[in-house]
């Protein structure tokens, strides 16, 4: 709650918002009232950071809050102004991180944020600050990168901003990716190299624009390349996780911005092998998939993957044998073109022309190459490497739009089919039973060793004598009854009357 000085303290999480709440809600009728109010409002926030706002959404709930305020809706130039002056002025951390914090969220909703920032000088401020908080305060440090990137896209910088930067800040951005990430939700310092990436691309922005006005001062070194060129070995890391990200972004102008940077690699003699030979053929299987993938619609992007893809098969270890999916790339060659493929249209002018330019490759269109050069693009001469590096800069997309996938589609399509009472799928075609194998023979050896069979185990008997087994009795035989002799003459003799089986029979 406020004191006496009008200082407004919570001594607990729900007093904190209650009061945040009551410091917005506060009608505010003249200028004066209206900076009291963004005072107490960045002192409370400020103070409560290392309190109660431990997670970066909780801090943007604020800025949400002060955005959706009818403070800030009666008066957004002037509330803009006062923060953007606070971020030139400030060197605390707290409300440093409170500031930058409402300008992101701000500049994500209304670009023209980011534009005033650019005029007012902001861009100078922010290298300095994120060389001074890197090791002093992590969160500071990633929301000001974000703030860097986000501004720096949205419009082109200053030539005098420009020739701020030196080698030893975009060194420093090289180092960071180098060591152990201390971030996990950030591994990949996808954050530093967003940076790097949208430097890349006003890089070549101000020299397209120095080729083309007069006017304008002579063209900034483009530092990126050149301490890629001079020191690559020891940023490998940068170039493995820009691959990565290349295989996971589905943003179309997070795409834009790899392989603006990738062009320029494979068009620099210095950058010619930065990547490992593991590296370029995962990028080039990327490369393939998206191409594949890409809707008939998505011309822009199909065209600058085509002008990275030249060069990568021609300048780099890709061009030497053994030659990695020299079929597949011919396949990919005669897809786009629409042979003899019902799923792909027929392709307009300029992507036949990249087309053409990728199949001139030496090792593409001869069935065994000689040696490799390293100028095998005969229809891309130096000339035309410089208009499509302008052609490659002035490429761009809105933030925030995904790229459309061709798999998705058909899927979505089929499924549309099916619900609005279509033609229903076709079942699958039925199974085919084969014929049961016989098992195979059991091996007699096992790793070259006989396999012995144990004897099997004889029961025990009971035994008599000298072993003999002993047998019982027989039986004696049946008893015959008296024999009845029919004769002629012949009598029949009673059992007592018949004579004994011993001795004479009796003499009559």
């Amino acid at each position: 709650m406020a004191d006496v000085q009008g200082t407004w303290t919570a001594e607990n999480e729900q007093q904190f918002w209650a009061a945040l709440n009551q410091i917005l809600s506060a009608p505010c009728d003249s200028y004066e009232l209206l900076d009291n109010a963004l005072r107490s409002w960045l002192d409370l926030v400020s103070k409560a950071r290392d309190e109660y706002l431990d997670d970066e959404d909780e801090i943007a709930n604020c800025s949400e809050q002060l955005i959706h305020s009818p403070l800030f809706s009666a008066n957004k130039d002037y509330v803009r102004t006062q923060i953007i002056y606070s971020l030139l002025q400030e060197d605390e951390y707290a409300p440093l991180h409170v500031i930058a914090n409402f300008l992101l969220s701000d500049g994500r909703a209304e670009e023209e944020t980011f534009r005033q920032m650019i005029k007012e000088g902001c861009f100078v401020r922010l290298l300095e600050l994120i060389k001074g908080c890197g090791g002093k305060d992590s969160r500071l440090h990633r929301l000001l990168l974000q703030l860097m990137y986000e501004m720096s896209r949205i419009e082109r910088l200053r030539d005098e901003d420009l020739m701020q930067i030196d080698d030893g800040f975009v060194t420093y951005l090289f180092q960071l990716i180098e060591a152990l990430a201390d971030d996990a939700n950030d591994p990949y310092h996808y954050s530093v190299i967003r940076v790097l990436l949208v430097l890349n691309e006003q890089y070549m922005v101000a020299a397209t624009s120095t080729a083309t006005e007069p006017s304008s001062i002579s063209p900034t070194t483009n530092r990126v390349i050149k301490l890629l060129g001079v020191h690559g070995d020891s940023y490998r890391t940068f170039g493995e996780n820009i691959i990565l990200l290349l295989n996971r972004e589905t943003e179309t102008s997070q795409q834009l911005l790899i392989l603006k940077l990738l062009y320029l690699l494979f068009t620099t003699s210095a950058t010619y092998e930065y990547f490992y030979t593991n590296d370029l053929h995962v990028l080039l299987d990327v490369i393939i998939r998206n191409l594949l993938d890409l809707p008939s619609e998505m011309d822009i992007l199909r065209h600058t993957y085509l002008r990275v893809l030249a060069p990568l098969l021609a300048y780099t270890q890709l061009s030497k044998p053994p030659h990695y999916k020299r079929g597949q790339i011919l396949s990919l060659i005669d897809i786009l073109r629409g042979t003899g493929n019902a799923h792909f249209m027929p392709p307009e002018p300029t992507t036949i022309r990249l087309l053409d330019r990728v199949a001139s490759t030496p090792w593409l269109a001869e069935e065994e190459p000689e040696s490799p050069s390293l100028s095998p693009i005969g229809s891309l001469s130096l000339s035309q490497t410089g208009s499509a590096v302008s052609v490659i800069a002035k490429v761009s997309e809105k933030p925030g739009v995904k790229t459309p996938s061709r798999k998705s589609d058909m899927a979505a399509q089929a499924k549309g089919k099916s619900e609005h009472g279509g033609s229903p799928p076709r079942p699958p075609p039925p199974r085919t039973l084969r014929a049961q194998k016989s098992l195979p023979e059991v091996p007699r050896h096992k790793h070259g060793v006989p396999v012995v069979h144990p004897p099997v185990p004889v029961p025990h008997l009971h035994v008599n004598g000298a072993g003999q087994k002993k047998m019982p009795p027989k039986l004696p035989p049946p008893r015959r009854r008296a024999k009845i002799i029919a004769a002629v003459g012949a009598e029949v003799r009673t059992p007592s009357e018949t004579p004994s089986p011993i001795g004479p029979a009796p003499v009559s």
